[in-house]
């Protein structure tokens, strides 16, 4: 396993170990919005769910197919966005947003599209980055000027799009008739630790894993997680 695996599996761990008892169940009907190549997907379909990942990268899209095949597993890829999803309302038992809220044009109406495609009681799981690491970051590399102007935007600026607060994408949830059922902090940790350390001192990517299960719920340490992790049910 390479340096950027282990570090990616310290990453996703929090979010992974939170979905396990939701998937830790009869099949379900799965969809990945920006699943990509299958991180997430794959993984979800070898315990058995029907999975369906809508991306706009058909790069992406072959990569998943390549993937699935190798895993001997069944994934349907469709090219498209939260703007064309193909999927009929109230459809779905969970939806996989990660990484996506942060560069549509209306995060508002990107969760009400998501609710539409779940079915009464159907679980969402969204992964945001968030605003308060991301102006650390920038003054620890000595972007002051972009530490200060992040402080309090909200656009999809840069690169890495907008960023949120655990306030607001709580009350996104919401306002579209979510019940947030948990909030975790992802990436506590796991971006500032060297690669060094990683590849070489034994037993530190699980060490790195468990330290990041600890800290992802408690309160004090939200502010520093690079992401967040919001469990939600849609109570329509």
């Amino acid at each position: 396993m390479t340096v950027s695996e282990r570090r990616g599996s310290a990453r996703t761990a929090v979010v992974w170990d939170t979905l396990r008892p939701i998937l830790d169940a009869p099949p379900l009907d799965v969809l990945d919005i920006g699943g990509g190549t299958g991180g997430f997907a794959v993984r979800v379909a070898q315990l058995g769910h029907r999975v369906t990942v809508v991306d706009p990268s058909p790069d992406a899209l072959a990569a998943l197919a390549r993937r699935a095949r190798e895993l001997d597993v069944e994934v349907e890829g469709r090219q498209g966005d939260l703007g064309a999803l193909g999927v009929e309302q109230g459809a779905v038992d969970l939806v996989l947003c990660h990484g996506v809220l942060e560069v549509v044009d209306d995060p508002a109406e990107a969760i009400a599209t998501l609710g539409r495609v779940l079915r009464p009681g159907g679980r969402l799981s969204l992964l945001v980055g968030q605003r308060n690491a991301s102006v650390v970051a920038r003054a620890m590399a000595g972007h002051f000027a972009q530490a200060l102007a992040l402080l309090d935007d909200t656009s999809p600026s840069g690169r890495a799009g907008r960023r949120f607060t655990v306030a607001e994408a709580t009350d996104l949830l919401a306002d579209a008739a979510f019940r947030v059922d948990s909030v975790h902090g992802v990436r506590v940790f796991a971006d500032l630790v060297p690669g060094s350390l990683l590849d070489l001192e034994p037993g530190a990517p699980a060490a790195l894993a468990e330290l990041e299960h600890a800290v992802a719920q408690r309160p004090d340490f939200l502010p520093l997680a690079a992401q967040l992790h919001l469990m939600a049910t849609f109570d329509r």
